[in-house]
């Protein structure tokens, strides 16, 4: 027990950077808690259940941290102010794990057997998350803040998200002592930024096409008045033609009309002169 209070004190001042002083360890609620699972764990794996339960419940009153006997956790389990902390029976929690307030690790119904998650070595799991089922969390890994992870983590990732998505950071270990829970990456932003970045180019694109397109209505306006100005002429021309038709039409006509008056004319003269002759033939 004495190895196990110096192993938390040096967890606890190398990872908060509020502490001071090594007393300050003793007031911590994950001093505290882990103390009590310990004492509960070993009473549950001798099946005292209902003591170990005892002891458990009466942690959860006084520190806020729910972690369940029956829970595996292995060495340098540090959990941040811890309200709100839940950990299930099945859960395994490997070495230099760290857990922010309102943690949970939880299962996702009343199946029986392994139905916690499996956390490896130095992940970190920050304020607000929930990893519900059993699967495994990778070593070296980062859960954003608030995130809900529901499916298998790869070793050396990063996750965020509702639910929770996975992003690779080309294999790098993130050490214990990174406990950067701020500048994660954010895929949500990215597929915006993304979306962004298209909508500007279909953007140009359509602006291409539609000066394309004004400049084909303008040569077609174009066209169509070089046809009309044609379609002018042509109706003058035509009407130019129509008028000097009627023109020699009328002249026709007139002409017509006079030789026909001159042929009258004529024989109005012939049949004078026979008269003309008939009467000098009597007068002989």
């Amino acid at each position: 027990m004495i190895s196990f209070i110096k192993e938390e004190i040096d967890i606890i001042k190398d990872r908060d950077p509020a502490i001071k002083s090594s007393l300050e360890v003793f007031l911590y609620p994950s001093f505290k808690a882990l103390i009590r699972y310990r004492i509960a764990n070993k009473l549950y794996n001798r099946k005292h259940y209902f003591l170990a339960r005892w002891i458990s419940q009466r942690c959860v009153r006084k520190t806020g941290i729910e972690i369940h006997p029956g829970a595996t956790i292995g060495k340098g389990l540090f959990i941040d102010h811890g309200n709100g902390v839940v950990i299930g029976e099945t859960t395994v929690i490997g070495d230099n794990v760290t857990l922010y307030q309102g943690v949970t690790l939880g299962g996702t119904g009343k199946e029986k057997g392994k139905r916690h998650p499996t956390i490896e070595d130095n992940v970190m799991i920050s304020a607000g998350a929930k990893v519900l089922g059993s699967f495994t969390v990778g070593a070296n890994s980062k859960i954003g803040a608030g995130s809900v992870v529901l499916s298998e983590v790869p070793p050396n990732s990063t996750v965020v998200g509702v639910p929770g998505r996975v992003i690779k950071r080309d294999n790098i270990k993130i050490p214990r002592e990174d406990l950067d829970q701020v500048h994660l990456p954010d895929p949500v932003l990215n597929d915006i930024v993304e979306l962004q970045d298209e909508y500007l180019v279909l953007c140009g694109k359509l602006q291409q096409i539609c000066s394309c397109v004004e400049k084909v209505r303008k040569k077609n306006k174009a066209k169509n008045k070089d046809k009309e100005k044609h379609k002018d002429k042509d109706k003058h021309k035509e009407k130019g033609k129509d008028k000097k038709d009627k023109e020699k039409d009328k002249s026709k006509d007139k002409s017509e009309e006079y030789c026909r008056e001159c042929k009258k004319k004529l024989e109005d003269v012939k049949e004078k002169l026979e008269k003309a002759k008939d009467n000098i033939e009597i007068n002989d």
